[in-house]
């Protein structure tokens, strides 16, 4: 088995053996395992069923992992990507009021441009056009927006017709829960406890189900799944018709770059940390992993969840000692067994995930202290992209003032030549995205 396992994986060449990619699998599992309580709520609030929702986020989570350790041979797990989950339920369903369907349908198309992009080789002339500012914005922007969104589920804020925003009712039973799962979450991180959101996430439900603030499992067969969770009302129902008549601009694009960007950083730095890159500076097997997930995007589509991404949290378990595929396919069989606890995984309430996504949005923060603000021609582009995103509940609408303003700016201020013919092809797309909704 072992020779078998090296022949795929190529552990000797990689300085590893089985059972350290196993070991690494599990801690990744761990680091990751609250996306199959999270991202449920989330498409949940989007009007999908959330049992199918369970399954689709199961699924593909575990079939897309499989294949990066497959195809690509890197130790990273891929699953429906926090930040695009919250743009497709609370934007594009909820602001732009789009049945799920047609958002499955943006989401599809996504998958078939970042694909071109891939094989063509344009994504990398993408990337370099844009400013490293504006690059370190989106992320930052992303994250306040997860964590306004958490915020909100947790009963922090609430709406208020006089100041748009005020103080929820922070002194309820699920406010305080809540908080207090964010505290777990925060303390466990800092004492970089693997896992510290799952743990949060748990603890917060089982506190809930005993104070019988969410209702709790009667029966062996509300715990353990009798038969698969199955994804029937999703599978299939996107609505590729609808997606394209909305229009490119508004919603399949912003998927798109979203994806790009947030895929392009993630692989950069799980692959330095793991090693992978050449003397050159050349990232081994970064097309087939780019591939990976630009198929993982169209399949997520076609079983009914938001864009899958490779996550960060892989760090972990590269932490741990992964180097190859194995440890991506540990993290894929792990996601297997857990459909059997599907049952469980849907009595999880919402005020229980909301805090974990303002823990995410913490951790997101961290690049705003890369970006330049002496420099009025990047720092407001920049401030921009990051402000707009949660007070618009858009990214999309983020990126839009985010570009054109670093395009006009740089323009206005004699800077011309910083910027590229792809940042102002970028800009008017978003220009005239701006005046069609006008």
């Amino acid at each position: 088995m072992n020779e078998t396992l090296d022949k795929i994986f190529h552990l000797r060449a990689k300085k590893t053996d089985v059972h350290t990619e196993i070991i690494a699998g599990c801690t990744t599992f761990i680091a990751l395992a609250y996306i199959m309580f999270v991202n449920p709520n989330i498409l949940a609030d989007a009007g999908i069923p959330k049992e199918a929702a369970v399954a689709s986020t199961i699924w593909i989570a575990s079939l897309a992992t499989a294949f990066m350790g497959l195809y690509a041979n890197y130790p990273v797990a891929l699953a429906p990507g926090m930040g695009l989950n919250a743009f497709f339920a609370y934007y594009v369903c909820g602001a732009l009021g789009l049945p799920w369907t047609v958002a499955l349908g943006a989401v599809f198309f996504s998958g078939v441009f970042f694909f071109i992009l891939t094989i063509g080789g344009i994504r990398q002339a993408i990337i370099n056009s844009v400013p490293a500012n504006l690059k370190k914005s989106i992320g930052v922007g992303i994250g306040l927006f997860i964590a306004f969104i958490g915020l909100k589920g947790m009963g922090i804020i609430a709406p208020d017709q006089a100041t748009y925003i005020t103080l929820g009712h922070v002194t309820s039973s699920t406010s305080l829960l809540s908080l207090f799962g964010l505290l777990v979450m925060g303390v466990l991180t800092a004492k970089n406890i693997k896992g510290a959101i799952l743990i949060g996430i748990i603890v917060t439900a089982i506190l809930s189900m005993a104070l019988g603030l969410s209702p709790a499992p009667q029966s062996f067969s509300e715990i353990i799944a009798t038969e698969l969770p199955h994804m029937n009302a999703t599978f299939g129902e996107l609505d590729l018709v609808g997606a394209w008549n909305y229009g490119i601009v508004s919603i399949i694009f912003t998927f798109t770059v979203v994806e790009l960007f947030d895929n392009m950083g993630t692989l950069i730095g799980l692959t330095t940390k793991a090693k992978l890159i050449k003397p050159n500076g050349e990232i081994e097997g970064l097309d087939r992993a780019l591939t990976t997930d630009a198929v993982g995007t169209m399949t997520s589509a076609v079983f009914g969840t938001s864009t899958v991404t490779s996550y960060i949290e892989s760090a972990a378990g590269i932490t741990a000692g992964g180097k190859t595929g194995l440890t991506a396919i540990t993290v894929s069989v792990l996601f297997l067994v857990s459909l059997l606890f599907a049952p469980l995984i849907g009595l999880v309430p919402g005020f229980a995930t909301a805090p974990s996504l303002v823990l995410v949005g913490t951790l997101m923060m961290s690049e705003i202290s890369g970006i330049e603000f002496n420099d009025i021609t990047d720092g407001l582009p920049a401030f921009l992209t990051i402000i707009l995103m949660p007070l618009t509940s858009s990214i999309a609408n983020g990126f839009a003032f985010g570009f054109i303003s670093y395009s006009v700016l740089k323009a206005a201020s004699g800077k011309s030549n910083e910027v590229s013919l792809i940042m102002w092809l970028v800009s008017a797309a978003f220009l005239i995205n701006l005046g069609l909704r006008a």
